[in-house]
């Protein structure tokens, strides 16, 4: 008997243990996976940078990163999200503990004899009526008084992991719902960069365009007075004043960019749009660029991924508990406290009442509803099997993508410094050969508008530089020191 009773024992705590759902492995996902990135250097597997931004030497720009951290709108709501989740998960593991209330009941009935099976009414007064005054006869009736003071209890067992499985699912929408947090933190990060860049570049482009404005005007007046004098063709002057204008409108141009880009800037800082914001007064130097580690530590260090494996996660324990809905359930119920019809007797002992129940539920039909539930838990699972995947081939696409073109960046931004110098020099030439009668007035144009262009694309390639530096950070993962790391998998669950 002793024997029998241990090994129900066993199999009732065997009953409520949850294995933890396992995630495809990278082999799985991608077809020849490699050991390294690609496009990284082969001894590049150090330690990912935790605040990126700092390398920089910005201290502006960490200013604002930092700031954005803690009051930008997406990064509040991400953090009341989590919160949300951490307490649906307590909800759920709530289910696995006893429910006890406790209850208060008052009541005042009135019956008659006749509702009781009985035919007697009240007497007759002299004169007729009723003692009540009542011109009838009436039926004898009586009020009772009830009370009782309870302590109700009641009890699921999980025989089976059901309440285990979603207690368990629950809590890796909270872990994963924290590691959404921590991209929306690093991907606001990235955003305050990649806008305080493309600031301090569109001011740059205002002062290139001022200079060229100034350069011109001079150029214009020079033409208008050998115009004027009749050294010059007079369509000359009029070429001149023209492009002049054109120089004009286009620093108007970059100057509403500069509007545009200061007031987005605010918005993410959280600061009132007035369009003052300091920056730095030239883009900075590119800094090394970042370790690239190893395309499986993208798995345990990316927080979309993490989130992803967590969602993955989740929706196999809703699986399982699906399942085991199928099976019987026990339910225990009982009830402990006083019953009187005087309210005085609720703390009198010899009162006191009891009742224990017990139930064994077993579906038998429900029209496919159950079936139907592990079907579509199945179906979910399959879906966050393939997100997960999704995730992590768009992750390691970012980062060879990010590895790949820094070269090409790094060539496009020399060659079109070259060029600007170039330009710089082709301007002066060209208007000494004007001057000398050796050349037509167009020609100065020409080299004019191309010294602008290339002075402005070479501006633009070093922002892209910059913004493709600031993709290699956020896609290697790199983000805040104070945000710790959460567990990728919910903690063990009690037996």
């Amino acid at each position: 008997m002793l024997r029998r009773t241990a090994l129900l024992v066993a199999l009732l705590l065997g009953g409520c243990t949850v294995g933890t759902p396992a995630a495809p492995e990278l082999g799985a996902i991608v077809a020849d996976p490699r050991e390294r990135f690609v496009a990284a250097e082969p001894a590049d597997a150090a330690p990912i940078v935790d605040a990126w931004w700092t390398r920089f030497e910005d201290p502006l720009l960490s200013e604002y990163v930092e700031r954005a951290g803690v009051h930008n709108p997406s990064i509040l709501q991400a953090v009341a999200r989590v919160e949300q989740a951490r307490a649906q998960a307590r909800v759920a593991r709530a289910d696995l503990y006893p429910q006890i209330s406790g209850r208060f009941n008052a009541s005042r009935q009135r019956q008659n004899l006749a509702g009781l099976g009985f035919s007697e009414i009240l007497p007759t007064a002299p004169g007729g009526g009723t003692p009540d005054g009542g011109g009838e006869d009436e039926v004898a009736s009586f009020v009772t008084d009830s009370f009782s003071l309870n302590a109700n209890v009641s009890w699921e067992l999980d025989l089976w992991g059901r309440i285990s499985a979603q207690s368990a699912a629950a809590r890796a929408d909270f872990l994963a719902s924290a590691e959404n947090l921590r991209a929306v933190r690093q991907s606001i990060a990235a955003q305050v960069a990649r806008s305080y860049f493309n600031l301090v570049e569109a001011r740059q482009q205002v002062e290139v365009s001022r200079a060229m404005v100034a350069a011109l005007a001079e150029i214009a007046r020079q033409v208008g007075n050998r115009v004027d004098v009749g050294v010059a063709a007079p369509g000359d002057k009029a070429l001149a004043f023209a492009n002049l204008d054109q120089a004009r409108a286009g620093l108007s141009q970059r100057r509403e960019a500069v509007e545009r880009a200061t007031r987005g800037f605010d918005a993410l800082i959280r600061a009132y749009p007035d369009g003052e914001v300091a920056t730095a007064d030239a883009l900075p130097e590119i800094p090394p660029p970042p370790p690239a580690g190893l395309p499986a530590g993208l798995l345990a260090r990316r927080p979309d991924i993490r989130a992803a494996r967590l969602n993955l996660i989740a929706a196999g324990y809703r699986e399982a508990a699906a399942e085991r809905a199928l099976l019987p359930g026990i339910n225990l119920t009982g009830s402990a406290g006083t019953s009187s019809s005087e309210l005085s007797n609720l703390l009198d002992g010899n009162f006191f009442v009891w009742s224990i129940a017990g139930a064994i539920l077993q579906p038998i039909f429900q029209g496919g509803r159950l079936r139907a539930q592990v079907e579509a838990a199945e179906g979910r699972q399959a879906e966050a099997v393939e997100a997960y995947a999704e995730t992590v081939l768009q992750a390691l696409s970012e980062v060879e993508t990010a590895l790949a073109v820094e070269e090409e960046l790094a060539t496009r931004q020399l060659a079109l410094g070259a060029a600007a110098e170039a330009a710089e020099s082709a301007v002066a030439i060209s208007f000494n050969r004007y001057l000398a009668g050796l050349d037509p007035f167009i020609t100065v144009l020409q080299s004019q508008q191309t010294a602008l262009d290339a002075s402005s694309a070479y501006l633009a390639a070093r922002r892209a530089r910059m913004e493709n530096r600031i993709d290699l950070h956020l896609a290697l993962g790199g983000g805040f020191e104070d945000a710790a790391p959460a567990p990728t998998q919910p903690e063990p669950l009690p037996q």
